[in-house]
């Protein structure tokens, strides 16, 4: 147990791969902003604008690889880690600078911008933090600065400037702006501040754990006006991370246990939830369902909210829309019956639909890869002018259902002659090739 653990130890310690100094001038360099810095961030902001507007990825994620925006970020953590209030100020005073240049590039994009924006998921997607952006945003700031402490540079900037897409949310601040949509614009902002927070966060944790050298100020009342001022800064940018991550994984939290009640009771007698939304407004969580069929009665009404709790949803929790229901009569069972006739024919086309894609699954599985084929064995048989593969079922009349037998054949058309030995060998590659024993090879005779 001992050789384990000391072998484990000497795969995940780093302490030798370290430079401390030089990663302390590199994150003290990058918390620059000045000259070609200002226009690298305009045109990074204006890609990101475009990307946004025409719902692209690929360009996002360009604009993510170009932006000088991590170095105050890593700058701060940094700063509060050393006790140096010097890079605190300028680390914090350059990314409010950039904060705002981003911002007020974006606004006038979209402000003269003549591209409609008809579904704007990547703005949409940018507007509410999840769970998983806390997550990303603290592991990638750990992953970083263990990267810039290595004395071998890697790749890891490239994959923690997209992870951590701190780009995407001031584009889409300036959207709001632009359109008046307060909204977008005050949740792009609290995404962009929880990214950035977890990433200074997480590198600040990084920098006293591996002991980077704390700044000494000769001046006793200077010092303790520094640390006391590192620390409130500290504590101002710990404390609301925390609580927001305690916010964003209570919501997720939420939202998961609804999505299972609502599947749970689709059902509900006489009627059934046909639609539902899950929305969070000052730190409340709310979902509402809505039901059509008959109506609920007090009974059942007490009976769903017992389940709801059940799954940790309270009654405050919880809005019963039932705009589509109807009042039960004696006379009403014509009205039951279509009901009834529509669940049946929705669970009629809900499992045609689910034999079609079993079917589709099947067929796909059993295509053949023509193309690719074709050019596997011209590199070896020249002569080949093209090839045709088919998938058949191969039928001997006399052996009745036992004589039908799936068969592949080849159709090769030939430029020039081949021997009957190269046809057999063919014939092996493409059985091993395609997984099949029984293949048919036809060549064009010339």
């Amino acid at each position: 147990m001992k050789s384990i653990l000391r072998y484990i130890r000497s795969i995940v310690n780093f302490s030798n791969d370290i430079d401390i100094a030089a990663a302390r001038h590199q994150i003290t360099a990058a918390t620059e902003f000045r000259g070609s810095n200002v226009w690298i961030l305009i045109f990074a902001v204006a890609v990101v604008s475009v990307g946004l507007n025409i719902n692209s990825i690929p360009v996002v994620i360009g604009a993510m690889l170009i932006s000088p925006l991590m170095g105050p970020v890593m700058g701060i953590g940094l700063s509060l880690g050393v006790n140096d209030m010097e890079l605190l100020r300028k680390s914090f005073k350059n990314l409010i600078v950039m904060t705002c240049i981003s911002i007020f590039t974006a606004t006038v994009y979209f402000l003269i911008t003549p591209l409609a924006m008809d579904s704007p998921s990547e703005l949409l997607a940018r507007t509410y933090p999840t769970v998983y952006d806390v997550l990303i945003a603290f592991f990638s700031g750990l992953a970083v600065i263990v990267e810039v402490c290595r004395k071998e540079k890697g790749t890891v900037f490239a994959g923690v400037a997209i992870a951590t897409a701190l780009m995407p949310p001031l584009g889409t601040a300036g959207f709001g702006i632009a359109n008046g949509n307060i909204e977008y614009f005050m949740g792009a902002i609290y995404l962009y501040f929880i990214n950035s927070a977890f990433i200074a966060l997480a590198v600040f944790l990084m920098v006293r754990y591996m002991k980077f050298p704390l700044v000494r100020i000769s001046n006793p009342q200077k010092a303790k006006k520094v640390h006391r001022a590192i620390t409130i800064f500290t504590v101002i940018l710990v404390l609301p991370s925390i609580y927001t991550a305690v916010v964003v994984i209570k919501e997720n939290r939420f939202e998961t246990n609804a999505r299972k009640f609502v599947e749970e009771n689709r059902t509900l007698g006489g009627s059934y939830i046909y639609d539902y939304s899950i929305s969070h407004r000052a730190g409340k969580s709310l979902l509402t369902v809505s039901i059509a069929g008959e109506s609920m009665t007090e009974n059942s009404m007490d009976d769903f909210m017992q389940r709801a709790s059940d799954r940790g949803i309270d009654e405050n929790e919880l809005a019963i829309n039932q705009n589509s229901t109807y009042e039960p009569e004696s006379n009403s069972e014509v009205v039951k019956s279509i009901f009834q006739q529509s669940e049946d024919e929705i669970r009629r086309r809900e499992k045609l639909i689910s034999e079609m894609e079993d079917e589709l699954s099947r067929y796909r599985a059993k295509e053949l890869p023509s193309s690719q084929i074709a050019k596997e064995l011209y590199v070896e048989y020249p002569q080949i002018k093209s090839i045709t593969l088919a998938r058949g079922i191969r039928s001997e009349p006399q052996g009745g259902e036992n004589g039908e037998k799936e068969q592949v054949v080849a159709f090769i058309e030939l430029n020039d002659r081949i021997t009957p030995e190269q046809t057999a060998k063919i014939r092996q590659w493409l059985s091993i090739r395609l997984k099949s024993t029984d293949i048919k090879v036809i060549t064009d005779p010339l």
